[in-house]
This record gives structure tokens, C-alpha cells and sequence, in this order.
């Protein structure tokens, strides 16, 4: 190629350059990416036409393709120090401080007085320092302080996917299962190939007696990532422990009761980390025991059953039942007013937890059918995906969840039956979690128990 077709090239890529850096400007990434990526076709070995796509590319959250610009640009220039920030700054948003410490350390040489290198070089020091106290806080399980260093390490690393699943599995090993499985699910919308969030979706629902969902996310885990020893532990246990409690229920059936027992005493071995499963199966074994004469027994493995789950109804009212029996009737009376309590509470608590949809669609609680449906068109104008079409992608994302919300709550208060329900307090999808526990009922209950199978 001649001289002159190469001025030309240069000058044609220029004029792109100035093209993607006006929608730069006026906050158009994705256009402007488009146009720094014209410039680059044409001059592959301009070092500021890659500086400016990887700045691009970090607006638009598109941090491993950024690195990878900003990496190619101080390849053809290893004085541009620009270049090695934005590769340092991607380095840490990914949770690599290492690497992110060496690209701000080659930014202090050449500029020895910068001193946004010199605070994301703190920045990328603090990870260390938090992934050190989580990996100690780990093997102690201190669950509550890794999640409090991987909430801190986030902080600058907040694209890291491996601190968000350290995160989440220690948040299902608490017991937190809905944050654990919101984090989880984030990462696998943004990648659903990541088989550490697919093992703690598989996980969370393994704890919450899910078995079958469980083993089909630990499964796929695998596939993905054929060497996750954790998914591998977990699918064994949760398929041991399946398979043992239904050979269980099954000899419970079939009238083996010394059979069942030793069933349950087995599966009661397989994972103490179970307390969802392990509660039932406690219970299960209390049933069992009661038909076998071993009624302290069974008693002492109910309050095993209430001390795993405090809200297991089921457990309280086995008890009670074995209280009948053995003659200890004031224990037994308790139970009826414990039941009323737990109710009660659980209520209260889904009350507490459930969306304000009043608030979603930002009308009174005494609004009309007209003046919600109203700000239903309103609300889901306003946070309708098409109108942030050109915003970032954390913002399309949050503008997309309203925009859900707005319609799951439209949905509720447009229907005079569901708005009963949800004004009274119920759950919209149970029709018993209002009802008191009369004394009529409890001693049904307490004669279903004695009949019913586990």
C-alpha cells in the first residue's frame, strides 16, 4: 500500500475517532464503541483508538473486554499510562488485585505524583488483605465474616463473580437462602455457564428440602465444571439422603416400623448441614417411635426437630401428642397457644418481608380502581425497558425490574379478590396462613398425626 493510501486510512479512521469520541460525550456507548471499533479496523496499531474503546467498553460494564483493549494498548506502547490504569482499574473490578497492584505500580513509575494510582493501589492492597481474612474466616466457619469481607472487597471489585459466590454460598450455609439465591441467579444472568453460582442455587435448595431441583443445578454444575468437588459432595449427599428417607417412608408404609426407624437414624447421618431435612426427618422418626411404644424417645427427637426449625408446627404438634400419651397433659395444652403464636408470627413476618405495591405504583392505600389504573400507565411508562434503551447496562437492568414490579403489582390491586386478600394481610398463594389454630382443630390436628403417614 502507498503512502497516500495510508494518509487517507489515518485520516478516514480520525474522522471516526472524533465520531465515537461526540457520543462519548453525550453518554452513547454503544455507538461510540461502534466507532472506535471503525477507527481500529482501519489503524489496528493505534494505541489511543484502543485507550478510548476500553474506557468505552468499562461504561458500558464490558470489563474483560476492556482489559483486554487496555492490555493491547500498552503492548504498542508501554509508556502510555493511561493505558495501564484502565488495566489496573479492570483488573480490579474482576478481583484481581495482583495484577491490578502491578498495572498502578507501572503507573507511579511514570507518573510518581498520581495520585488516583496511589488510592487504587490502597484499594487493590484492602482486597488482599479482606480475601486473606475470608479464607481464614472460611476454614473456621465464620460464615458472617466472610460475608462481611466480600461485602468489603466489593466494594472496588464489584464485577468479580468469585467473590459474589463466596458471598452467596456462605449466605445459604447461614441460612439466608433468598439472598444467597439472588446473588447467584445476577451472576447467572450475566453468565449461566458459571458452575460455582449453579452449585449454590442447587445448594440453596438442597437446604430448603428441594432435593430433586437440587441435584438437576449440582448436575449441571458438574457439567460445566466437570472437577467442582463441592458440587460433586453435595449431589451424593442429596441423592443418598433422598434415597434413604423415601426407603424410610416407604417401611413406615409398609407397617416395618423397626425398619424405618433405623432408616431415619441413617439418614440423620448423611449431612448436619441438612437442618430443613434433617428437622423432618427427626420428626419422621418421632412418628415412627411413637407406634413403636419409644415415646421419651420420640418426645426427645421432636425438640431435636423444634431446636432445627423452631417454626416446624408439625414437630410441636407430634410432641403433644406424646405428651397426651404419656399422660403430661399442661405440656400438651402449651402447645395449642405456641401454635397460635407461630402463626401468628409467621404472618406478621411475610407481612413485613412482601413488596409495598401500593408504594410500587405510588398511590394511597384508599385509591380507586380509576386512579390505580392510572399509575399503573404512569409507572409502567416511566420504567418501560424502551425508554432506557441507551443507558447503561446496571441501569436497564434495575429500570427492567420496576418495570415488573409495576406490572406484578397492577396485577394484585387490579383484582378486587387479590386486593382483599393482599390488604388483610394473607398470602396470595395460601389460604391457610390466617387461621388460628381453634381447639376444635388442634385436637383434629393431633388425631391426623396419629394416623396420617410421614
Amino acid at each position: 500500500m502507498d503512502l497516500t493510501s495510508d494518509e487517507e486510512l489515518e485520516r478516514e479512521a480520525e474522522v471516526f475517532k472524533e465520531q465515537g469520541n461526540a457520543y462519548y460525550v453525550k453518554k452513547d456507548y454503544a455507538e461510540a464503541f461502534n466507532f472506535y471499533t471503525k477507527a481500529i479496523d482501519l489503524c489496528p496499531k493505534n494505541v489511543s483508538y484502543y485507550g478510548n474503546r476500553a474506557a468505552t467498553l468499562m461504561m458500558l460494564s464490558r470489563y474483560r473486554e476492556a482489559l483486554e483493549d487496555s492490555q493491547q494498548a500498552v503492548r504498542l506502547d508501554d509508556t502510555f499510562m493511561k493505558g495501564h490504569m484502565r488495566e489496573g482499574k479492570c483488573h480490579l473490578l474482576l478481583g484481581n488485585a495482583m495484577a491490578a497492584s502491578r498495572c498502578f505500580q507501572k503507573v507511579l513509575e511514570l507518573e510518581p505524583d498520581n495520585s488516583q494510582a496511589q488510592q487504587e493501589l490502597k484499594n487493590a492492597e484492602s482486597i488482599l488483605e479482606f480475601e486473606r481474612l475470608a479464607e481464614i474466616s472460611f476454614e473456621k466457619r465464620d460464615f458472617r465474616m466472610v460475608v462481611f469481607c466480600m461485602d468489603r472487597a466489593l466494594e472496588p471489585a464489584s464485577a468479580c463473580h468469585r467473590f459474589k459466590v463466596l458471598k452467596a454460598e456462605c449466605l445459604a450455609l447461614l441460612g439466608r437462602y433468598p439472598e444467597a439465591q439472588s446473588v447467584a441467579s445476577d451472576i447467572l444472568r450475566m453468565d449461566s455457564t458459571n458452575g460455582d453460582a449453579l452449585y449454590v442455587r442447587g445448594l440453596c435448595l438442597y437446604y430448603e428440602d428441594c432435593i430433586d431441583k437440587a441435584v438437576q443445578f449440582f448436575v449441571q454444575a458438574l457439567r460445566m465444571a466437570p472437577d467442582h468437588e463441592k458440587a460433586r459432595l453435595a449431589c451424593r449427599n442429596a441423592k443418598s439422603l433422598k434415597a434413604k428417607k423415601e426407603d424410610g417412608n416407604k417401611a413406615f408404609k409398609d407397617g416395618s416400623f423397626e425398619q424405618a426407624y433405623e432408616l431415619y437414624s441413617e439418614a440423620l447421618t448423611i449431612d448436619p448441614n441438612n437442618i430443613k431435612t434433617n428437622a423432618k426427618l427427626y420428626c419422621n422418626r418421632a412418628t415412627v417411635g411413637s407406634k413403636l411404644n419409644k415415646l421419651e424417645q420420640a418426645i426427645e427427637d421432636c425438640t431435636k426437630a423444634i431446636k432445627l426449625d423452631e417454626t416446624y408446627i408439625k414437630a410441636y404438634l407430634r410432641r403433644a401428642q406424646c405428651y397426651m400419651d404419656t399422660e403430661q397433659y399442661e405440656e400438651a395444652v402449651c402447645v395449642h397457644f405456641k401454635c397460635n403464636l407461630l402463626k401468628n408470627a409467621q404472618l406478621e413476618l411475610k407481612k413485613s418481608k412482601r413488596k409495598d405495591y401500593y408504594k410500587v405504583l405510588g398511590v394511597d392505600k384508599n385509591a380507586t380502581e380509576d386512579e390505580i389504573k392510572k399509575a399503573y400507565r404512569k409507572r409502567a411508562l416511566m420504567h418501560h425497558p424502551d425508554r432506557h434503551s441507551g443507558a447503561s447496562a446496571e441501569v436497564q437492568k434495575e429500570e427492567e425490574k420496576k418495570f415488573k414490579e409495576v406490572g406484578e403489582a397492577f396485577t394484585v390491586l387490579s383484582d378486587p379478590k387479590k386486593k382483599s386478600r393482599y390488604d388483610s394481610g394473607h398470602d396470595l398463594e395460601d389460604d391457610d396462613m390466617n387461621m388460628g389454630l381453634s381447639p376444635s382443630h388442634f385436637q383434629d390436628l393431633l388425631i391426623s398425626l396419629s394416623v396420617n403417614t410421614v
